[in-house]
């Protein structure tokens, strides 16, 4: 009885562990590749709710990893096709030459906030973009933008004019547009670094969302803003995934993931940014930060300057094969006539 007691616990054990291990053979570790500091919104906020949604969609077989590369935010997309990481997010306009269709949600006087801009965003792309195949190689699993894009500054201006031959950090996209425009000398550096060419006078400014005022701490190195309604512009992002990765996967959980990204994903990481500029504003006026609305006269100035932007972007886009005028057009309607649920 003793012999047959212990081969039952025996095999009980065995069974036991082999449940264990089976159990943890199958949940998977999808590694993101980050950038930016842990305490940005991105990776405080945007990441943690998605990895929240993926692991109750997969029943917690799927669940994410946040990873700091440490390196240019503009080789996570590769590292991603590579397989490096599992997912990513990072700014097209550090890939200008395979990115142009993007930059339709950067055009100034959109007149729409983060949330809004990136529904309409992620909409317009399914419905004419995606087929221009700017994001193969990578499964897309969200579009967005940050917060309304001002100027920072080390000493205060009173005028666009006073911008002319000032050095200021330009992320790329149409950012690099509005500079030529604005006569400024553009500063490449990503976002990572701006606080270092601040404080070392590298630059005199920052075309940057107003969050970034607390997240970056451009409130110590850049302490006065000219600060635009809707900004002068938007910046689009995207979330990727590879292929390989997805392709490991049971169909129910490749289902699932998709389930909560898309425009899902593009709408949370959109609010998250409109909230951060909120908070951003709030704490470097406390931090005793000057934050000056531009005034009528530097608005009209601005649009004048920009106004050939729309025509520009819809040449430089002829050759991938998509009705962009009529994009552009429903992605304003859209982002403009957007409901927060």
């Amino acid at each position: 009885m003793r012999k047959v007691r212990g081969f039952v616990l025996s095999l009980s054990v065995a069974s036991l562990a082999m449940l264990t291990s089976t159990q943890a053979f199958a949940e998977k570790i999808m590694k993101v590749g980050s950038w930016l500091p842990p305490k940005h919104i991105m990776n405080s906020e945007v990441l943690p709710t998605w990895g929240k949604w993926i692991e109750e969609a997969t029943e917690g077989r799927v669940k994410i990893k946040i990873e700091y590369p440490g390196g240019h935010p503009k080789a996570l997309l590769d590292q991603v096709q590579d397989g490096a990481f599992d997912a990513a997010w990072t700014f097209h306009g550090y890939s200008p030459g395979r990115f142009k269709l993007t930059k339709i949600v950067e055009l100034p006087n959109l007149g729409a906030d983060a949330e809004a801009a990136s529904v309409a965003h992620w909409r317009i792309n399914q419905k004419y973009l995606a087929k221009a195949g700017e994001h193969k190689g990578v499964t897309l699993a969200a579009l967005f933008t940050h917060g309304p894009g001002q100027i920072h500054l080390r000493k205060p201006i009173k005028s666009l004019a006073e911008l002319k031959g000032k050095k200021i950090r330009i992320g790329g996209g149409v950012q690099t547009d509005i500079a030529k425009r604005l006569g400024i000398e553009g500063v490449a550096a990503p976002g990572s670094k701006v606080y270092e060419i601040l404080s070392q006078g590298v630059a005199d400014g920052i075309f940057m969302p107003m969050g970034e005022k607390r997240s970056l701490r451009l409130k110590e190195v850049a302490p006065f803003t000219l600060k635009f309604p809707h900004g002068m512009y938007l910046g689009s992002f995207g979330m990727f995934l590879n292929n390989d990765f997805l392709a490991s996967l049971d169909k129910k959980d490749r289902d699932a993931i998709m389930s909560v990204s898309g425009e899902k994903l593009s709408a949370l990481a959109g609010k998250s940014w409109d909230a951060d500029a909120v908070v951003g504003e709030k704490d470097a006026r406390e931090s005793g930060n000057t934050i000056m609305d531009a005034t009528p006269e530097i608005i009209e100035n601005f649009n004048k300057l920009t106004a050939d932007m729309e025509k520009e972007w819809l040449d430089s886009v002829k050759d991938r094969g998509v009705d962009a005028a009529a994009a552009l057009k429903e992605l304003r309607e859209v982002a403009r006539a957007y409901k927060k649920k």
